[in-house]
Protein backbone atom coordinates (compact mmCIF):
# COMPACT_ATOMS: atom_id res chain seq x y z
CA UNK A 1 0.00 0.00 0.00
CA UNK A 2 1.66 3.37 -1.43
CA UNK A 3 0.73 6.35 1.30
CA UNK A 4 1.41 9.74 0.83
CA UNK A 5 3.61 11.97 3.13
CA UNK A 6 4.00 15.92 2.77
CA UNK A 7 7.11 18.20 3.62
CA UNK A 8 6.66 21.51 4.19
CA UNK A 9 9.85 23.81 3.73
CA UNK A 10 10.51 27.87 3.64
CA UNK A 11 11.79 29.04 0.60
CA UNK A 12 14.77 32.14 0.07
CA UNK A 13 14.65 32.71 -3.40
CA UNK A 14 16.39 35.53 -5.46
CA UNK A 15 14.83 38.68 -6.67
CA UNK A 16 14.74 37.35 -9.86
CA UNK A 17 13.62 34.08 -9.11
CA UNK A 18 11.04 35.36 -6.55
CA UNK A 19 10.15 37.20 -10.12
CA UNK A 20 10.02 33.61 -11.80
CA UNK A 21 7.90 31.96 -9.18
CA UNK A 22 5.70 35.30 -9.40
CA UNK A 23 5.64 34.62 -13.51
CA UNK A 24 4.88 30.96 -12.99
CA UNK A 25 1.97 31.36 -10.33
CA UNK A 26 0.47 34.34 -12.82
CA UNK A 27 0.50 31.89 -16.01
CA UNK A 28 -1.06 29.47 -13.65
CA UNK A 29 -3.81 31.03 -12.68
CA UNK A 30 -4.32 32.99 -16.29
CA UNK A 31 -4.67 29.18 -17.97
CA UNK A 32 -7.30 28.12 -15.15
CA UNK A 33 -9.26 31.31 -15.75
CA UNK A 34 -8.65 30.73 -19.36
CA UNK A 35 -10.06 27.63 -19.50
CA UNK A 36 -13.02 27.98 -16.98
CA UNK A 37 -14.20 30.96 -19.21
CA UNK A 38 -14.02 28.38 -22.82
CA UNK A 39 -15.89 25.84 -21.05
CA UNK A 40 -18.69 28.56 -19.73
CA UNK A 41 -18.31 29.61 -23.47
CA UNK A 42 -19.02 26.16 -25.31
CA UNK A 43 -21.65 25.32 -22.93
CA UNK A 44 -23.02 28.44 -23.67
CA UNK A 45 -23.08 27.60 -27.32
CA UNK A 46 -23.16 23.90 -27.73
CA UNK A 47 -24.77 23.01 -24.54
CA UNK A 48 -22.26 20.46 -24.15
CA UNK A 49 -18.70 20.46 -22.02
CA UNK A 50 -15.05 20.39 -23.21
CA UNK A 51 -12.64 17.36 -21.98
CA UNK A 52 -9.36 17.60 -20.81
CA UNK A 53 -7.67 16.35 -23.49
CA UNK A 54 -9.56 18.88 -25.77
CA UNK A 55 -8.11 22.18 -23.77
CA UNK A 56 -5.17 20.59 -23.85
CA UNK A 57 -5.10 21.09 -27.75
CA UNK A 58 -6.68 24.30 -27.28
CA UNK A 59 -3.29 25.54 -24.74
CA UNK A 60 -0.85 24.20 -27.29
CA UNK A 61 -2.10 26.38 -30.09
CA UNK A 62 -2.54 28.90 -27.87
CA UNK A 63 1.24 29.20 -27.44
CA UNK A 64 1.78 29.60 -31.10
CA UNK A 65 -0.13 32.60 -31.49
CA UNK A 66 1.84 35.95 -30.85
CA UNK A 67 -0.63 37.34 -27.98
CA UNK A 68 0.14 34.52 -26.21
CA UNK A 69 3.19 33.54 -26.72
CA UNK A 70 5.04 34.50 -23.42
CA UNK A 71 3.02 30.82 -22.39
CA UNK A 72 6.23 29.35 -23.56
CA UNK A 73 8.32 31.14 -20.73
CA UNK A 74 6.24 29.00 -18.12
CA UNK A 75 6.62 24.62 -17.36
CA UNK A 76 4.23 22.82 -19.79
CA UNK A 77 3.31 20.29 -17.21
CA UNK A 78 2.49 23.94 -14.71
CA UNK A 79 -0.07 24.72 -17.09
CA UNK A 80 -1.29 21.21 -18.39
CA UNK A 81 -1.52 20.75 -14.17
CA UNK A 82 -4.07 23.56 -13.95
CA UNK A 83 -6.57 22.08 -16.86
CA UNK A 84 -6.24 19.19 -14.86
CA UNK A 85 -7.13 20.63 -11.67
CA UNK A 86 -9.93 22.64 -13.25
CA UNK A 87 -11.01 19.34 -15.21
CA UNK A 88 -11.40 17.50 -11.18
CA UNK A 89 -12.91 20.59 -10.01
CA UNK A 90 -15.82 20.28 -12.28
CA UNK A 91 -16.32 16.41 -11.90
CA UNK A 92 -16.38 17.36 -8.40
CA UNK A 93 -19.51 19.78 -9.10
CA UNK A 94 -21.10 17.28 -10.85
CA UNK A 95 -20.94 14.75 -8.34
CA UNK A 96 -22.03 17.35 -6.22
CA UNK A 97 -19.21 16.91 -3.55
CA UNK A 98 -18.26 20.41 -4.40
CA UNK A 99 -19.41 23.80 -5.61
CA UNK A 100 -19.08 25.50 -8.86
CA UNK A 101 -15.28 26.18 -10.06
CA UNK A 102 -14.83 29.97 -10.11
CA UNK A 103 -12.07 32.04 -11.58
CA UNK A 104 -8.99 32.66 -9.39
CA UNK A 105 -7.27 35.87 -8.12
CA UNK A 106 -3.71 36.70 -7.31
CA UNK A 107 -4.24 35.89 -3.83
CA UNK A 108 -5.24 32.59 -3.85
CA UNK A 109 -3.05 31.09 -6.66
CA UNK A 110 -0.05 28.64 -6.18
CA UNK A 111 1.73 27.23 -8.94
CA UNK A 112 2.15 23.33 -8.77
CA UNK A 113 4.45 21.00 -10.51
CA UNK A 114 3.90 17.71 -10.92
CA UNK A 115 7.52 16.43 -11.32
CA UNK A 116 10.68 17.22 -12.05
CA UNK A 117 11.09 18.80 -8.94
CA UNK A 118 13.81 17.12 -6.80
CA UNK A 119 15.81 18.49 -3.28
CA UNK A 120 19.37 18.54 -2.65
CA UNK A 121 21.49 20.03 -0.02
CA UNK A 122 18.82 22.11 1.60
CA UNK A 123 17.94 23.85 -2.17
CA UNK A 124 14.65 22.50 -4.33
CA UNK A 125 15.04 22.20 -8.39
CA UNK A 126 12.14 24.25 -9.87
CA UNK A 127 11.71 23.67 -13.46
CA UNK A 128 12.30 27.22 -15.16
CA UNK A 129 13.61 28.53 -12.29
CA UNK A 130 16.82 27.15 -11.45
CA UNK A 131 17.90 25.58 -7.68
CA UNK A 132 16.68 28.00 -4.93
CA UNK A 133 17.68 27.43 -1.43
CA UNK A 134 15.25 26.19 1.38
CA UNK A 135 15.23 26.16 5.12
CA UNK A 136 14.99 22.08 5.89
CA UNK A 137 14.16 21.26 8.93
CA UNK A 138 14.12 17.30 8.40
CA UNK A 139 15.37 14.78 5.78
CA UNK A 140 13.27 13.28 3.24
CA UNK A 141 13.94 9.93 3.33
CA UNK A 142 11.02 9.50 0.46
CA UNK A 143 10.96 9.67 -3.16
CA UNK A 144 9.50 13.18 -4.43
CA UNK A 145 6.25 13.03 -6.20
CA UNK A 146 5.49 16.23 -6.83
CA UNK A 147 5.27 19.78 -5.46
CA UNK A 148 3.36 22.79 -4.37
CA UNK A 149 4.60 26.75 -3.99
CA UNK A 150 2.78 29.01 -2.10
CA UNK A 151 3.15 32.74 -1.23
CA UNK A 152 1.82 33.58 2.17
CA UNK A 153 0.49 37.06 2.89
CA UNK A 154 4.06 38.17 4.30
CA UNK A 155 5.37 37.55 0.96
CA UNK A 156 7.51 34.18 2.38
CA UNK A 157 7.36 31.14 -0.19
CA UNK A 158 6.86 27.73 1.07
CA UNK A 159 7.00 24.64 -0.97
CA UNK A 160 4.88 21.78 0.04
CA UNK A 161 6.83 18.33 -1.72
CA UNK A 162 4.47 15.16 -1.79
CA UNK A 163 6.44 11.83 -1.35
CA UNK A 164 5.03 8.46 -1.78
CA UNK A 165 6.55 5.58 0.58
CA UNK A 166 5.71 1.99 1.20
CA UNK A 167 3.26 0.76 3.93
CA UNK A 168 3.17 -2.84 4.71
CA UNK A 169 -0.56 -4.39 3.61
CA UNK A 170 -1.13 -5.75 6.39
CA UNK A 171 -3.16 -5.67 9.49
CA UNK A 172 -2.36 -3.66 11.94
CA UNK A 173 -0.56 -5.23 15.85
CA UNK A 174 -3.18 -6.40 18.47
CA UNK A 175 -2.70 -3.25 21.18
CA UNK A 176 -2.02 -3.62 24.76
CA UNK A 177 -5.21 -2.76 26.91
CA UNK A 178 -2.93 -0.78 29.37
CA UNK A 179 -1.55 1.18 26.16
CA UNK A 180 -5.26 2.23 24.91
CA UNK A 181 -6.84 5.67 26.08
CA UNK A 182 -9.73 7.59 25.79
CA UNK A 183 -9.59 10.97 24.70
CA UNK A 184 -12.08 13.57 25.70
CA UNK A 185 -11.98 17.10 24.40
CA UNK A 186 -13.50 19.92 25.76
CA UNK A 187 -12.73 24.02 26.11
CA UNK A 188 -12.22 24.30 29.93
CA UNK A 189 -9.89 21.78 29.27
CA UNK A 190 -8.47 20.75 25.86
CA UNK A 191 -8.19 17.11 26.19
CA UNK A 192 -9.08 14.87 29.38
CA UNK A 193 -7.46 11.05 29.12
CA UNK A 194 -8.82 8.16 30.89
CA UNK A 195 -5.54 7.45 32.81
CA UNK A 196 -6.09 10.78 34.72
CA UNK A 197 -3.82 12.75 32.38
CA UNK A 198 -4.79 16.35 32.21
CA UNK A 199 -4.28 18.57 28.85
CA UNK A 200 -4.82 22.55 29.43
CA UNK A 201 -5.58 24.17 26.30
CA UNK A 202 -3.45 27.04 24.88
CA UNK A 203 -5.79 29.91 23.73
CA UNK A 204 -3.15 31.13 21.27
CA UNK A 205 -5.73 33.47 19.62
CA UNK A 206 -6.99 34.70 22.84
CA UNK A 207 -3.39 35.39 24.38
CA UNK A 208 -2.95 37.71 21.27
CA UNK A 209 -6.54 39.32 20.56
CA UNK A 210 -5.02 42.16 22.16
CA UNK A 211 -2.62 42.66 19.94
CA UNK A 212 -4.61 41.83 16.52
CA UNK A 213 -7.25 44.62 18.07
CA UNK A 214 -4.40 47.06 18.02
CA UNK A 215 -3.14 45.81 15.04
CA UNK A 216 -6.67 46.29 12.80
CA UNK A 217 -7.12 49.53 14.55
CA UNK A 218 -3.84 50.45 13.05
CA UNK A 219 -4.62 49.42 9.80
CA UNK A 220 -8.10 50.87 9.77
CA UNK A 221 -6.79 54.47 10.31
CA UNK A 222 -4.38 54.29 7.04
CA UNK A 223 -4.90 55.74 4.27
CA UNK A 224 -5.68 53.32 1.04
CA UNK A 225 -2.95 52.53 -1.06
CA UNK A 226 -0.26 53.92 1.01
CA UNK A 227 2.61 52.73 2.01
CA UNK A 228 2.23 52.82 6.06
CA UNK A 229 -0.93 51.05 4.78
CA UNK A 230 0.91 48.49 3.67
CA UNK A 231 3.17 48.17 6.62
CA UNK A 232 0.63 48.20 8.99
CA UNK A 233 -0.87 45.37 6.73
CA UNK A 234 2.27 43.11 6.93
CA UNK A 235 2.07 43.88 10.81
CA UNK A 236 -1.42 42.51 11.03
CA UNK A 237 -0.21 39.16 9.34
CA UNK A 238 2.99 38.83 11.24
CA UNK A 239 0.70 38.35 14.40
CA UNK A 240 -2.09 36.22 12.95
CA UNK A 241 1.01 34.35 10.92
CA UNK A 242 2.82 33.74 14.90
CA UNK A 243 -0.72 32.53 16.30
CA UNK A 244 -1.43 30.12 13.75
CA UNK A 245 2.41 28.49 14.11
CA UNK A 246 2.26 28.60 17.66
CA UNK A 247 -1.01 26.57 17.55
CA UNK A 248 0.10 24.20 15.06
CA UNK A 249 3.67 23.53 16.82
CA UNK A 250 1.74 22.72 20.17
CA UNK A 251 -0.73 20.56 18.13
CA UNK A 252 1.88 18.68 16.60
CA UNK A 253 3.98 17.99 19.62
CA UNK A 254 1.27 16.66 21.39
CA UNK A 255 -0.04 14.65 18.95
CA UNK A 256 2.84 12.83 18.06
CA UNK A 257 3.65 12.35 21.66
CA UNK A 258 0.18 10.53 22.28
CA UNK A 259 1.02 8.50 19.36
CA UNK A 260 4.15 7.17 19.99
CA UNK A 261 2.92 6.77 23.68
CA UNK A 262 0.00 4.97 23.39
CA UNK A 263 -0.82 1.83 21.10
CA UNK A 264 -4.47 2.92 20.87
CA UNK A 265 -6.57 5.92 20.85
CA UNK A 266 -10.27 6.31 21.45
CA UNK A 267 -12.39 9.76 20.45
CA UNK A 268 -15.56 11.15 19.88
CA UNK A 269 -16.81 11.93 16.27
CA UNK A 270 -17.58 15.87 17.25
CA UNK A 271 -20.09 18.08 15.01
CA UNK A 272 -17.10 21.09 15.73
CA UNK A 273 -18.39 23.14 12.63
CA UNK A 274 -21.99 23.09 13.99
CA UNK A 275 -21.33 23.39 17.78
CA UNK A 276 -19.16 27.09 16.34
CA UNK A 277 -21.71 27.70 14.57
CA UNK A 278 -24.44 27.04 16.76
CA UNK A 279 -22.62 28.96 19.55
CA UNK A 280 -22.65 31.98 17.28
CA UNK A 281 -25.89 32.41 16.08
CA UNK A 282 -27.33 31.92 20.02
CA UNK A 283 -25.41 34.40 21.29
CA UNK A 284 -25.05 36.65 18.37
CA UNK A 285 -28.15 38.82 19.38
CA UNK A 286 -26.72 39.39 22.95
CA UNK A 287 -22.99 39.99 22.10
CA UNK A 288 -23.43 41.69 18.53
CA UNK A 289 -20.94 39.40 17.09
CA UNK A 290 -19.38 35.76 16.97
CA UNK A 291 -19.60 34.49 21.07
CA UNK A 292 -16.82 33.75 23.13
CA UNK A 293 -18.17 30.06 23.25
CA UNK A 294 -17.39 30.08 19.31
CA UNK A 295 -14.42 31.67 19.82
CA UNK A 296 -12.93 29.66 22.03
CA UNK A 297 -14.44 26.27 19.58
CA UNK A 298 -12.35 27.67 16.84
CA UNK A 299 -9.05 28.29 18.83
CA UNK A 300 -9.27 25.23 20.27
CA UNK A 301 -8.32 23.47 16.59
CA UNK A 302 -9.98 20.38 17.99
CA UNK A 303 -10.63 19.34 14.18
CA UNK A 304 -6.88 19.82 13.51
CA UNK A 305 -6.27 17.69 16.51
CA UNK A 306 -8.24 15.15 14.64
CA UNK A 307 -6.53 15.36 11.47
CA UNK A 308 -3.36 15.07 12.50
CA UNK A 309 -4.11 11.40 14.70
CA UNK A 310 -5.81 10.33 11.94
CA UNK A 311 -2.87 9.99 9.61
CA UNK A 312 -0.34 9.88 12.68
CA UNK A 313 -1.97 6.73 13.82
CA UNK A 314 -1.49 5.36 9.85
CA UNK A 315 2.28 6.50 9.72
CA UNK A 316 3.23 4.56 13.15
CA UNK A 317 0.67 1.80 12.61
CA UNK A 318 -1.40 2.71 15.66
CA UNK A 319 -5.04 2.44 16.12
CA UNK A 320 -7.66 4.80 16.38
CA UNK A 321 -11.28 4.30 17.54
CA UNK A 322 -13.64 6.93 16.36
CA UNK A 323 -16.76 6.75 18.53
CA UNK A 324 -20.47 7.78 17.74
CA UNK A 325 -21.10 11.36 18.50
CA UNK A 326 -24.18 10.70 20.16
CA UNK A 327 -22.75 8.22 22.94
CA UNK A 328 -23.60 9.77 26.03
CA UNK A 329 -19.65 9.53 27.37
CA UNK A 330 -20.68 11.83 30.19
CA UNK A 331 -23.67 10.49 31.47
CA UNK A 332 -22.98 6.77 31.91
CA UNK A 333 -21.26 5.96 35.07
CA UNK A 334 -18.09 4.16 34.13
CA UNK A 335 -18.10 1.46 37.64
CA UNK A 336 -21.66 0.34 36.93
CA UNK A 337 -22.49 1.64 33.53
CA UNK A 338 -26.18 3.83 35.12
CA UNK A 339 -27.45 6.02 32.28
CA UNK A 340 -27.75 9.47 34.46
CA UNK A 341 -30.02 11.83 32.37
CA UNK A 342 -30.45 14.34 35.32
CA UNK A 343 -26.93 15.68 34.26
CA UNK A 344 -26.64 19.18 32.97
CA UNK A 345 -23.84 21.22 31.46
CA UNK A 346 -23.04 23.06 34.73
CA UNK A 347 -22.53 20.22 36.99
CA UNK A 348 -18.33 19.44 36.45
CA UNK A 349 -18.71 16.44 39.06
CA UNK A 350 -21.61 14.50 40.09
CA UNK A 351 -22.80 11.12 42.41
CA UNK A 352 -23.88 7.76 40.53
CA UNK A 353 -26.69 5.96 42.35
CA UNK A 354 -23.84 3.08 43.08
CA UNK A 355 -21.84 5.86 45.76
CA UNK A 356 -19.52 6.64 42.75
CA UNK A 357 -18.10 10.28 42.24
CA UNK A 358 -17.46 11.49 39.23
CA UNK A 359 -15.10 14.11 37.14
CA UNK A 360 -17.52 14.76 34.72
CA UNK A 361 -14.78 15.17 31.88
CA UNK A 362 -12.88 12.05 33.66
CA UNK A 363 -15.70 9.43 33.34
CA UNK A 364 -16.13 10.43 29.73
CA UNK A 365 -13.02 9.66 28.56
CA UNK A 366 -12.98 6.03 30.81
CA UNK A 367 -16.29 5.76 29.01
CA UNK A 368 -14.99 6.36 25.45
CA UNK A 369 -12.21 4.20 25.99
CA UNK A 370 -14.38 1.14 26.96
CA UNK A 371 -16.41 1.68 24.46
CA UNK A 372 -13.92 2.23 21.67
CA UNK A 373 -11.61 -0.68 22.90
CA UNK A 374 -14.72 -3.15 21.10
CA UNK A 375 -13.33 -1.62 17.84
CA UNK A 376 -8.93 -2.33 18.62
CA UNK A 377 -8.01 -5.49 18.76
CA UNK A 378 -6.50 -6.48 21.53
CA UNK A 379 -3.33 -8.92 22.56
CA UNK A 380 -3.65 -12.74 23.31
CA UNK A 381 -4.08 -12.93 27.15
CA UNK A 382 -5.45 -9.62 27.74
CA UNK A 383 -9.33 -8.64 28.75
CA UNK A 384 -10.66 -6.17 26.49
CA UNK A 385 -12.10 -4.24 29.45
CA UNK A 386 -12.12 -4.42 33.47
CA UNK A 387 -15.87 -2.85 33.86
CA UNK A 388 -18.77 -4.32 34.89
CA UNK A 389 -21.15 -3.41 31.72
CA UNK A 390 -23.39 -6.29 30.31
CA UNK A 391 -26.87 -6.70 28.97
CA UNK A 392 -28.94 -5.49 31.68
CA UNK A 393 -27.42 -2.16 31.94
CA UNK A 394 -26.25 -1.12 28.80
CA UNK A 395 -28.10 1.88 27.41
CA UNK A 396 -31.05 0.73 24.24
CA UNK A 397 -29.32 1.78 20.95
CA UNK A 398 -32.44 3.05 19.89
CA UNK A 399 -32.14 6.05 22.56
CA UNK A 400 -33.41 9.61 21.16
CA UNK A 401 -30.31 11.64 20.24
CA UNK A 402 -29.30 13.98 23.19
CA UNK A 403 -28.43 17.61 22.47
CA UNK A 404 -25.26 18.54 20.38
CA UNK A 405 -23.65 20.22 23.76
CA UNK A 406 -24.75 17.56 25.86
CA UNK A 407 -23.43 14.37 23.76
CA UNK A 408 -20.23 16.24 23.31
CA UNK A 409 -19.60 16.42 27.49
CA UNK A 410 -18.40 20.19 27.33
Amino acid sequence: MVLHRAYRFRMEPTQAQNEALLRMAGARRWVWNWGLARRKEVYAATGKGLSYQQQAAELTALKKQPATAWLREADSQLLQQALQDLDRAFKAFFERRAGYPRFKSKKKDQPCFPQRVKVEGSKVYIPKVGWVAIRQSQPIDCPVKGATFKRDTQGHWYVTLTAGFEMPDAPLPPADPARVVGIDLGLKEFAVLSDGTHIAPPKFYRKGLSKLRRAQRALSRKQQGSKNREKARKHLNRIHAKVRNQRQDWLHKLTTGLVQKYDGLCIENLNLKGMARTNEYRHRRAAGAASLLSKSVLDAALGEFRRQLEYKTVWHRKHLAVIDRYFPSSKLCSECGTLYTGLTLSDRVWTCGCGAVHDRDLNAARNIRAEGIHKIPVAVGHPETQNAWGGDIRPAQGRPSPSNQESHGL
